[in-house]
């Protein structure tokens, strides 16, 4: 099988499985506990914590531990927007459609059962949200903005330092969902000016089942799970050690590689837009040309169902996406594409396709030899 779909998730790197092991039966007491085995565990989350905060420059105490990128979503918006309306009453949030799930259900579902009032920021033609969409959103009654640093269905890379500016001279909190960029994006949030990020630890050779959220010192949050005072109160429950190990060493190798990780993808990436463009008629890239993430390509084809392509690709033996990997079997075209002004005999035909650092130029040209002839064939299938 010839894998390419890291954006949905990637396996976990050798170094990364060696950091964690030691903490699920050597040292695998409970970081709460008073004992040297608790005080052990303590001490390796304690140190995750300053690993990542030295690699996004921030302070240790401004790094909470989650289950995931969605769990650190839901925790900053549905945290931010609750603490910011309990302190100034301000109850609008801005976001896009063309955000991950766990921001745009969470601000739709803060809309309609929390009361809050939702607005859906303007996208241009690659998918992007730009300083001039924000700018006309804000106002005096504006909680939260969030916009996605890296979209994960469609490459594009979101000029979140100038979006940041709009929100601070606002006076706005603002968030950005940083799952999918954190594999190749540098993640220093004073460069990027946010208030709040997310991250996901297997979209960088981590495990599943861990997270972090940043949350910039006097940002208030209200928690949204109670319980014991872990995660400096604000988020209950005993840490997974080994995992929040596995998370930091993870995130420490994506920084330390990046520049070797992005020229060994970008290649590749490049030559299977060029030549899917080339090769097969009424082909669209999605997303911005230049301006996405090295190691993702994406497509519309029209008059192919996507999920059927999916399935031909892996009975041919490749495994790729339609988009996000929350939406594999939907028969309905993603929003994301949708919002791009897609019709819909273009938009349920998407193909997403991620490379990594096992990618081979060999695996990508009998992906190649083998795409034009599947899309042919899907589309004959699909007129029938």
């Amino acid at each position: 099988m010839i894998y390419l779909d890291y954006a949905a998730t990637t396996p976990v790197d050798q170094r990364v499985l060696d950091a964690m092991l030691p903490y699920f039966r050597e040292n695998f007491g409970n970081p709460s506990s008073v004992h040297r085995l608790g005080q052990k565990a303590e001490t390796a989350v304690e140190s995750a914590r300053e690993k990542v905060a030295a690699i996004l420059h921030c302070r240790a105490d401004e790094i909470i531990f989650t289950s995931c990128g969605s769990e650190s979503d839901n925790l900053a918006l549905r945290g931010a927007a609750m603490a910011k309306r309990i302190a100034s009453s301000r109850k609008w949030i801005l976001t896009s459609k063309a955000e991950h799930h766990a921001v745009s259900k969470t601000a739709v579902q803060l809309e309609k059962e929390y009361g809050f009032l939702l607005e859906w920021l303007d996208l241009d033609e690659h998918g992007a949200v730009t300083i001039e969409s924000l700018s006309k959103a804000v106002c005096n009654d504006t909680a939260l903005a969030s916009v996605m640093y890296a979209n994960n269905e469609i490459g594009t890379i979101n000029p979140i330092p100038d979006l940041a500016e709009i929100a601070k001279a606002n006076n706005i909190l603002f968030h950005t969902d940083a799952v999918q960029a954190a594999a190749y994006m540098d993640v220093n949030v004073e460069k990027l000016g946010v208030d709040l990020m997310s991250l996901g630890g297997h979209k960088f050779y981590g495990p599943k089942g861990v997270g972090a959220l940043y949350v910039r010192k006097g940002t208030n949050l209200l928690p949204h799970m109670t319980g014991g005072g872990q995660e400096f109160g604000l988020r209950a429950g005993t840490q997974n050690v080994p995992y929040i190990v596995g998370f930091a060493e993870a995130l420490h190798l994506a920084a330390e590689e990046r520049e070797s990780r992005t020229g060994h993808v970008k290649p590749l990436r490049d030559h299977i837009i060029g030549q899917v463009l080339e090769t097969i008629p009424d082909s669209r890239l999605t997303g911005h040309p230049e301006n996405r993430l090295p190691n993702h390509a994406s497509f519309v084809f029209k008059d192919v169902d996507g999920n059927l392509l999916l399935q031909m690709l892996d009975s041919a033996g490749f495994a790729c996406s339609s988009g996000s990997a929350c939406k594999t079997g939907n028969p309905e075209p993603s929003e994301v594409i949708t919002s791009l002004g897609y019709s819909r005999d273009w938009a349920l035909g998407s193909l997403r396709i991620t490379l990594g650092v096992d990618s081979s130029p060999e695996q990508v040209d009998e992906f190649l030899k083998v795409l034009p002839a599947l899309v042919e064939k899907a589309r004959g299938l699909n007129r029938k």
